[in-house]
């Protein structure tokens, strides 16, 4: 299949300001891919320029086939975006909102109120549907402005900081529905966040970015492997036996450094392949193991460290 957005050598540039820095990069259907970094990194403007609400100074854009410079118009009929701010009528009902919005994507007089009634259903907003939003908290704005970017049925949905501002509880239930959409709907997803924790749940993969640039893009395993080759290995065993059982596992090949204290044993080897054998190796001198946990390095730590890097 076709990948849903192809970009080669991006530039954009505001001035003497070079917002986006020759970034490529390709998203693939049904993902979530994420577009990472601080403000100012150029997330909010690759949004615009995917969307084709800016033109890209140099480098190729293409989404769903299309150069959005040329053909925005076609490019925004298949994509939703829900920006940092709602951007609702506030003084409109939630009901009448998407109305609005779903008359101005193109949806027929006949289908458009089933449709409202469905993703007001969806968004779990029925009740409310007659109020004015006025009257709704930050999250449920915030679950109407999605309901708004997802009106017609979008194959591609921009997200750019969907739960800046949110309390923890309403913040969940974006990311809750956000989940949801790639696994039920198969709808792709771009991400453009600071939130780590947010991006490590939902998004496949990421591009991390600093400057404009790309710093490096990936899953979560492809990155840390890059930036980590060696890994770590945590054994527990029953019983003080780690000293002695680190001496053994030391001569196996495959691994570099073996620590052990009490009943933890620690473990640091070559790649992961190796650890169903130093397990084995474990298990046949008699050792008791408990638990066994490779050292998984999270969104974080790869953030910082490649940010770090470029400090």
């Amino acid at each position: 299949m076709n990948k849903i957005i192809e970009v080669k050598n991006l530039e954009r540039t505001f001035g003497e300001n070079r917002a986006i820095d020759g970034m490529t990069f390709s998203v693939e259907p049904g993902e979530v891919f994420g577009l990472l970094g601080p403000n100012g990194a150029g997330k909010t403007t690759s949004v615009r320029v995917l969307n084709g609400i800016l033109p890209p100074s140099k480098g190729e854009v293409k989404v769903f086939g299309l150069n959005p410079a040329t053909d925005g118009e076609k490019v925004r009929q298949q994509t939703g975006v829900l920006t940092e701010t709602p951007a609702l009528y506030e003084r409109l009902s939630a009901r009448d909102n998407l109305i609005f919005f779903g008359t101005l994507a193109g949806i027929t007089d006949a289908e458009l109120p089933k449709r409202v009634d469905e993703i007001l259903a969806f968004f779990e907003l029925s009740q409310r549907g007659n109020d004015k939003v006025e009257a709704f908290s930050k999250g449920m704005k915030q679950r109407l402005a999605l309901a708004r970017a997802l009106i017609h049925k979008p194959p591609l949905l921009f997200l750019d900081e969907p739960t800046s501002g949110l309390d923890p509880e309403a913040a969940q239930q974006v990311n809750d529905l956000i989940a949801g959409l790639s696994r039920s709907n198969g709808q792709t997803v771009v991400l453009a966040t600071h939130n780590l924790l947010d991006a490590q749940r939902l998004c496949d993969r990421v591009a991390i970015l600093n400057r404009g640039r790309i710093l490096a893009l990936g899953s979560l395993t492809e990155l840390s492997r890059k930036l980590w080759p060696v890994m770590w290995v945590d054994v527990t065993l029953m019983g003080d036996l780690a000293e002695q059982a680190a001496s053994k596992v030391k001569a196996l090949r495959g691994v570099i450094q073996a620590q052990g204290e009490k009943k933890s044993l620690a473990i640091q080897v070559e790649a992961e392949a190796v650890i169903p054998q130093v397990v084995s190796a474990l298990a046949d001198e008699k050792f008791p193991i408990l638990k066994v946990n490779p050292r998984d390095y999270t969104l974080e730590d790869i953030y910082f460290a490649l940010q770090a890097g470029e400090a």
